[in-house]
C-alpha cells in the first residue's frame, strides 16, 4: 500500500540520517511551561482547569510573602512564608527566580522543578511577566505562554471588578498591567482568555503543549 511504502521510506531515512538523541517518538522530552501575563487575565483559572484535565504534569507551587486570602490553601495555591523565611531561601539559592510583586515577594523553588523534570513529567509554572523573563534567561528552552484579554479596557474592568484592592494598589496594578501587555512579543505564544470562554483558552494551551511534544527538534530543558 502507498501508505506502508511511505512509512518504510521514512523509517529508513530516519534511521540513517537522524540520531536518536535528536528525535525520539517514544521518549518525548519533558517541557517547562510558563504561564504568564498581567494581573487579571485569569492565570489561576486556567491553571485550575488544566489540573482538572488530569494530564501528566507537575504544577509548581510558588512561595510568597503576601497574606493568604480566605479561599487559598497552604501548599496548594502557594507556599505562604514570612519575609525572614523567604530571605533564607534567597541566601541558600533555593529559588529559580524571585521578585517583588506589589510590595510582596514571590519565587519558584528550584528543587521542586528539577525533581519533576527528572521524573519525565512536564512542569507548569505560573509567574508574572518579569518572572517569565528571568526563567527564559535560566532555561532558554522553556515554553513561554502569554495570557491576555480581548482588550486593555477588558483587563481594566476585570481588575476593578475584583474589589479586593485599595484604590492605591488598584491604580498600581492597572498601570503595571498596561506596561506588561507591551511585552507579549517576548513570549512564544499569546493566548486570549476572552470573557466566558475559559474552556477555549484551556483547550488552546493544551494544544500548544501537544504540538510542542511533536517537534522534530525537541526542546531540552536544563536548570
Amino acid at each position: 500500500m502507498p501508505g506502508s511504502l511511505y512509512f518504510t521510506s521514512f523509517a529508513v531515512w530516519y534511521n540513517k540520517d537522524m540520531p536518536d538523541s535528536e528525535f525520539n517518538l517514544h521518549k518525548p522530552q519533558p517541557l517547562l511551561i510558563v504561564i504568564s501575563g498581567p494581573s487579571g487575565v485569569g492565570k489561576d483559572s486556567v491553571l485550575h482547569c488544566l489540573k482538572e484535565c488530569n494530564l501528566p504534569m507537575h504544577f509548581v507551587v510558588t512561595a510568597t510573602t503576601r497574606p493568604r486570602r480566605e479561599d487559598e490553601v497552604q501548599g496548594v495555591d502557594y507556599f505562604f512564608v514570612s519575609k525572614d523565611e523567604f530571605a533564607h531561601m534567597i541566601e541558600q539559592e533555593e529559588l529559580i527566580e524571585y521578585a517583588i510583586v506589589y510590595n510582596d515577594y514571590k519565587g519558584i523553588p528550584k528543587q521542586q522543578v528539577r525533581e519533576a523534570l527528572a521524573s519525565g513529567r512536564d512542569v507548569v509554572m505560573r509567574v508574572d511577566v518579569q518572572g517569565a523573563a528571568t526563567v527564559r534567561k535560566l532555561a532558554a528552552e522553556a515554553v513561554l505562554i502569554f495570557l491576555t484579554t480581548e482588550s486593555e479596557d477588558s483587563l481594566v474592568k476585570r481588575l476593578k471588578a475584583r474589589k479586593s484592592e485599595t484604590a492605591e494598589n488598584l491604580s498600581l496594578r492597572i498601570a503595571t498591567a498596561r506596561q506588561e501587555l507591551k511585552r507579549a512579543a517576548e513570549f512564544d505564544y499569546v493566548v486570549v482568555n476572552a470573557d466566558g470562554h475559559l474552556q477555549d483558552t484551556v483547550d488552546t494551551v493544551v494544544a500548544i503543549i501537544q504540538a510542542e511534544h511533536h517537534r522534530v527538534n525537541p526542546r531540552k530543558v536544563s536548570l
